[in-house]
């Protein structure tokens, strides 16, 4: 299993390595996901943290930028 800081590494060369994006990615799509939206990947809503998926998503290119409409 991958390791948090792998993940994160992933999800921040996604983000052009800001970290202030990368954190209001992961909290808006945190947000979607505890109001009810489906994951992205395979993922258990009840075992994982809403933070964990949602930085898993970013890490694997599921959720971008510019699908995340409010920030």
């Amino acid at each position: 299993m991958e390791r948090t800081e792998q993940i994160t590494a992933r999800a921040l060369s996604l983000v052009g390595q800001d970290r202030y994006k990368l954190v209001m990615l992961v909290s808006k799509r945190a947000d979607q996901l505890s109001n009810g939206a489906e994951p992205l990947i395979k993922a258990d809503k009840n075992k994982q943290k809403f933070t964990d998926i949602a930085l898993l998503e970013i890490a694997e290119g599921k959720v971008k930028l510019e699908s995340i409409t409010d920030l």
